[in-house]
């Protein structure tokens, strides 16, 4: 999308205290200094591996997170949480954490270092219902910078308890409007997130990075395009290519539960005329995604969304822009894979270039559409051409609606909090 600059989309620049504005007015990001010494006599400790830990999106071997909103969940005895953080980690990285469904909490969190995140005075921590053992959440916030787990420690005596998974997944595949790009929260105030933690019950992963095109080629400074780094667990940032250089880790998705659900929103950058991207390679990357994602989860539905670009004043009111971005190429293309000559020799697509592979076995219909068009007003849109936190709420909001009437997915939201610092209210009678 437009609006960034290549430093602030890759993380080059470092992460010091400035001053964000939200509506024009400072936003407070003092939050509370978390970090302290570890002393290991008094503490039980989990290596980064071990069972009881269960990770959230997607992290490689070394247990760096990368993509939006990547996060770890356990449940624990006693009433202590501390983390060590590897050396991977982005110094000053903000993360939000809690306690089963109390509030997101939020601390920045440094390279090598131990934060302290439960404690006796942590809000819920004397409560055991109607989690118990008690469950302890966190989750990255920003879309270019991530953590590195070396331990996990919990009081002496006390222990880490596995948190059984929920009994549906989600996956959502995107650019900047489904990573959170300059929401309040990033990541954990983007609609993709909203959708995922929104329908409850739901397993989610965000894999989606600003800037990136479908097709297979540099957009924004993005090396690869989805169409190649979807295989991979890490993402197109800078710190990525300082890790892994142009050999990332491929995917496993052999050791990943398959998702039920794929939601797919990707083409903004592919349109901008900066990219030179032709609508034939758009519709062709594209297809090879969801082919691609067809052959490693066969069951899955997927859900293609159609764009929008924003809107622009005109007389005494606003209008979307005349073209939302291969309106009729999108359309065209789900028609096609939900049509007899794909039904019935249905192609899939394992990353490789032009590679593949043609099935014997007539596939069921799986790719929908989902039309954007009359959701989002102009005041929806940021001054940077991104969602507000309104507008990708309102967003989320549609597609928990569509995936319960289309797939008969019940909502199971039970209450605890989704997004942070959106409870605006009015409290004074006399005004």
């Amino acid at each position: 999308m437009l609006g960034f600059t290549t430093a602030q989309l890759f993380g080059l620049l470092p992460l010091v205290a400035g001053t964000i504005l939200m509506n024009g007015q400072e936003k407070v990001t003092s939050y509370p200094n978390t970090k302290f010494d570890l002393d290991a006599t008094s503490f039980t400790s989990y290596a980064a591996n071990a069972s009881e830990i269960s990770y959230q999106g997607r992290w490689d071997s070394k247990h760096v997170s990368w993509w939006s909103a990547p996060g770890l969940k356990f449940g624990f005895t006693g009433s202590t949480v501390a983390i060590s953080f590897g050396n991977w980690t982005s110094d000053g990285v903000l993360v939000g954490y809690r306690i089963g469904g109390m509030d997101w909490q939020f601390t920045n969190v440094t390279a090598s270092g131990t934060h302290l995140f439960v404690s006796k005075d942590t809000a819920g921590v004397s409560e055991t219902w109607p989690y118990n053992p008690l469950t302890f959440e966190l989750r990255v916030t920003n879309w270019a910078y991530g953590v590195q787990i070396d331990q996990v420690h919990v009081a002496k005596g006390e222990k880490l308890v596995k948190v059984s998974p929920a009994s549906r997944r989600l996956e959502v595949i995107g650019d900047s409007l489904a990573s959170g790009m300059y929401t309040s929260y990033e990541g954990l105030s983007s609609w993709g997130y909203a959708l995922g933690a929104g329908l409850g019950d739901t397993e989610y992963s965000i894999t989606a990075y600003p800037g990136i095109c479908a097709a297979d080629q540099d957009c924004w400074g993005n090396p690869r395009g989805q169409m190649h780094q979807w295989f991979y667990t890490s993402d197109t940032s800078y710190r990525a290519s300082v890790m892994y250089g142009d050999k990332p880790e491929p995917w496993n998705f052999c050791k990943h539960p398959a998702a039920d659900i794929v939601v797919i929103n990707i083409g903004t950058n592919d349109q901008n005329t900066a990219n030179n991207v032709s609508t034939a390679s758009y519709i062709d990357a594209l297809t090879k995604l969801i082919e691609g994602v067809h052959g490693k989860w066969p069951r899955a539905q997927v859900v293609v969304m159609s764009l929008w670009l924003g809107f622009y004043q005109a007389g005494n009111s606003y209008f979307p822009s005349a073209s939302q971005g291969f309106e009729k190429e999108i359309y065209a293309m789900v028609e096609y894979f939900n049509s007899d000559a794909y039904l019935t020799a249905p192609v899939v697509w394992d990353g490789t270039k032009n590679k593949t592979t043609v099935l014997s076995t007539r596939a069921d219909p799986f790719v929908h559409y989902f039309n954007t068009t009359g959701i989002l007003q102009h005041n929806d849109i940021g001054p940077q051409w991104h969602p507000t936190d309104v507008g990708a709420i309102k967003v989320a909001s549609h597609l928990i609606q569509y995936i319960r009437l289309t797939f008969g997915w019940e909502l199971r939201a039970t209450g605890p909090e989704v997004l942070h610092d959106t409870l605006y209210w009015n409290d004074e009678q006399n005004y």
